[in-house]
């Protein structure tokens, strides 16, 4: 029952995060830097000192009395993956949404999952457990594939002058360096929360210390959110900064009249609040994972936050006119993603 209720808190937190840009497409006026950062003040530093303040007892002194060396592992993990993010845009510029997203989420899903039990030496073949991981991450980066690969079909059937927009910045040798770049780095936040164990503890000590003053296990992640998204915060400022200032758009945040204003306020708001909730969920769900299988909810979330943001782009009709075969395909990938997600119920 553990392991079902897992998937079910994980995919609550997908669903948030397939519709985090639903309400960021309502911002008006804003250059994407200006709208990247405010919405980022309220997903990496608002959201979790909030929801880690009503839910981690005696926060300050969780925070205090954890072991300086973690915390400084959880920050600069949190940075790392802060460069996953930004890399991330640039394998779809370079190799199209399609191949962009299959190849940067399939290296994420498969190395934030795989390095820690590989670098702390566990076999994952020796095992039941382990086997099921290796093929759990094996049907989710095969799922990615092919939704990819349905992105792929779909492309071809845009009109022409479209298409050659789509892809006027094709490189596939740079797409690929970018999209594995950016697979290790966005990897990097489940190395942040959860550290890599017998090599670095990061978040898994952090979360000790929550657990010691009383913290339910829901939430012991919570606290370590604060650190790892305060490390993603700062990486993403300096670059949206730096585009501020390159692209002249600091008045983005000034020249707009007060009802503009507070329409990109309250949608960053939301927005950002949603982008929070998957982690929040998906520190839930990892808990209700049996200890040999905790390092495969990093591949539920990827799995999942793909499978629900593909369901919006039905919902919103971005697979119109695509093609029976197309539409057929992302729906194999989909049901893979799913599949995959079951596997710890095996």
């Amino acid at each position: 029952m553990d392991s079902l209720m897992s998937i079910i808190l994980i995919a609550f937190g997908s669903i948030c995060a397939a519709s985090f840009y639903v309400p960021i497409k309502k911002i008006k006026e804003w250059s994407w830097e200006s709208y990247w950062i405010v919405q980022g003040v309220v997903s990496w530093i608002l959201a979790p000192w909030i929801f880690a303040y009503f839910t981690v007892p005696n926060l300050l002194d969780v925070l205090k009395n954890s072991p300086s060396d973690a915390v400084w592992a959880a920050f600069i993990f949190g940075a790392l993956w802060g460069v996953g993010g930004l890399t991330f845009g640039l394998s779809m510029r370079y190799l199209g949404v399609g191949l962009g997203q299959s190849v940067a989420l399939g290296f994420t899903a498969a190395l934030g999952t795989l390095i820690p039990p590989f670098v702390s030496g566990r076999n994952l073949f020796t095992t039941y457990e382990g086997r099921l991981i290796l093929l759990g991450v094996a049907l989710c980066v095969a799922g990615i594939a092919i939704v990819g690969y349905a992105g792929v079909l779909r492309s071809r059937n845009m009109p022409e002058e479209a298409r050659r927009e789509a892809i006027k910045d094709f490189a596939l040798k740079k797409g690929l360096l970018i999209a594995v770049l950016s697979g290790l780095m966005s990897a990097c936040f489940n190395f942040g929360i959860n550290g890599i164990p017998g090599v670095i503890d990061a978040g898994y000590a952090i979360q000790k210390v929550a657990a010691s003053y009383g913290t339910d296990p829901l939430f012991v992640v919570n606290p370590v959110y604060i650190i790892v998204m305060f490390g993603g915060f700062v990486t993403n400022f300096v670059y949206c900064m730096y585009l501020n200032y390159q692209n002249k758009t600091f008045s983005d945040y000034v020249k707009v009249n007060k009802q503009v204003l507070l329409n990109n306020l309250l949608f960053s708001l939301l927005g950002g609040t949603l982008w929070y909730l998957q982690f929040f969920f998906f520190g839930m769900g990892q808990s209700k994972l049996p200890e040999e299988m905790f390092v495969f909810g990093w591949s539920i979330l990827m799995a999942l936050n793909i499978l629900f943001s593909n369901v919006w782009g039905l919902l919103l009709k971005e697979w119109k006119n695509a093609g029976a075969k197309t539409v057929a395909t992302l729906v194999v990938g989909l049901v893979i993603l799913i599949l995959s997600t079951f596997v710890i119920k095996l």
